[in-house]
């Protein structure tokens, strides 16, 4: 999780709560007041599919995002737009974690005290720290373990649909490498986004339009881009300034590239038409990612298996009795490796591991190589597969900008395609449900009351 504290700490407002656990109150008599037996009324602002969003959800997000600028309020946008952007949040991550709960999607409470733990180590404080600094900002310790929750379960989601659906090829990384938008290096940007929704009428386009009009006007006549991205998109990272951190030029949809290239550190760009909408990008800055430098060993590897006939203890005795005779005998480790090692890699190539490094093995044989001086054996030492002995035949620096930049590529496409499927999937996923909002201020202009399932 790369978010700050504070920001995690916004997070918690958009925890949703089960159903069951909503306590609905009916409507008290226009201009009654209310006694002390009585409590705050409650009442449901937007039904999605089977669920609702309450009230009181929605003001304790709204609530948290204000506290959030509470330094630059003048940053939000009118507190009506805030509340719809914050109930389109609050809508989208309901319809995710209910399809997620379709596929079976599950997260451990395990998973989740790992995922606090986490979250304390970044803030530097222990978990009992972490609970008491949620809670002296008024927020519930259950509600922002609830947060993280939701958070796991839709990465999992995200992982499910994407998995499948994205795949990249040695050609498409070739190709990357030798486009002049690879060698271009990398760019902070910022955007804004003016969405159009799906099966959009000509009203619903010349209202997007006027928008990311307005958007622009605002930027030219002084506003700063990232009070303009909170204001006026639409995007899930608006409340953020819409700041998209620094990405290499290819990973930018090919549709922008060519504005992009155009623009120096510190421009905006017309209002770009996509087939999702209006974009409005700025461009923070640019720069060329330095060489990559890593430290390689070379190293030989015996590994003793234990097996039906092998227990994990004559396991130990005869990686013992291998460590002595390579020690204490100057027997050749080689030969030691073709004969008893039971690993299939690097047996029949006398325990050869080639150049890797530190922990391409795994963590335990890396440590004991960060360890070893050049043509020490390690003593044996046990992993899961098994008893293991390694001696380190050499280290040395190499330049892995080459190697590196054909991972990012793969990644950087791989990254692309994931985005573009899952912003497709939430594009469907929110038109295809029944989404009703009952109460008419909280509703886009360009919005029906409702959207009924297909």
């Amino acid at each position: 999780m790369k978010q700050t504290f504070a920001l995690l700490l916004l997070a918690i407002a958009f925890a949703i709560p089960p159903l069951a656990h909503a306590q609905l109150l009916p409507q008290a008599a226009t201009g009654q007041g209310t006694t002390s037996q009585e409590q705050p009324l409650d009442r449901i602002v937007a039904v999605v599919e089977e669920n609702v969003i309450l009230e009181s959800e929605l003001d304790q997000a709204v609530q948290a995002v204000q506290q959030q600028y509470a330094q630059h309020p003048e940053q939000l946008p009118p507190t009506d737009v805030l509340r719809r952007q914050v109930l389109d949040r609050l809508i989208l991550m309901k319809l995710q974690l209910q399809r997620a709960d379709e596929q079976g999607i599950q997260v451990s409470d395990q998973e989740v005290d790992q995922a606090v733990a986490n979250v304390a180590q970044q803030n530097k404080m222990t978990t009992d720290q972490l609970r008491a600094a949620v809670q002296q900002t008024g927020q519930s310790y259950a509600a922002f373990r609830q947060q993280l929750h939701d958070q796991l379960v839709v990465q999992r989601l995200h992982q499910s649909v994407v998995h499948d659906s994205v795949s990249v090829t040695d050609s498409e990384v070739d190709n990357l490498l030798n486009s002049p938008t690879y060698k271009a290096g990398e760019v902070h940007l910022a955007h804004i986004d003016i969405n159009i929704p799906s099966g959009a009428s000509a009203t619903d386009i010349q209202v997007a339009a006027a928008k990311a009009k307005a958007a622009m006007d605002a930027i030219k006549g002084g506003m700063d881009f990232n009070a303009a991205a909170i204001r006026y998109s639409d995007a899930s990272d608006a409340l953020d300034g819409g700041d998209l951190g620094w990405r290499r030029m290819d990973a930018i949809p090919p549709a922008f590239v060519d504005t992009i290239t155009n623009m120096k550190p510190g421009d905006v760009s017309p209002a770009l038409r996509g087939p999702t909408g209006f974009h409005i990008i700025k461009l923070v800055g640019e720069r060329q990612p330095p060489k990559q430098i890593a430290t390689e060993f070379h190293a030989l590897h015996i590994l003793i298996k234990p097996s039906a006939v092998v227990s994990m203890q004559q396991a130990e005795q005869k990686a013992q009795s291998l460590y002595n005779r390579l020690v204490n005998k100057h027997a050749s480790f080689a030969t030691l490796a073709k004969e008893d090692s039971d690993d299939d890699t690097t047996a029949n190539n006398g325990g050869d591991m080639g150049w890797f490094q530190q922990n391409a093995w795994g963590s335990a044989i890396g440590q004991q190589i960060a360890q070893l001086k050049d043509g020490e054996v390690s003593k044996p030492f046990q992993t899961a597969e098994g008893w293991h002995l390694v001696k380190r035949l050499g280290e040395r620096q190499t330049d892995v900008t080459e190697k590196a930049a054909r991972e990012q590529a793969r990644q950087a496409i791989g990254n692309r395609k994931a985005e573009q499927a899952y912003d497709d999937y939430l594009r469907q996923l929110r038109s295809s449900s029944y989404v009703k909002i009952l109460v008419p201020a909280l509703a886009k202009p360009d919005e029906g009351n409702a959207k009924a399932s297909s």
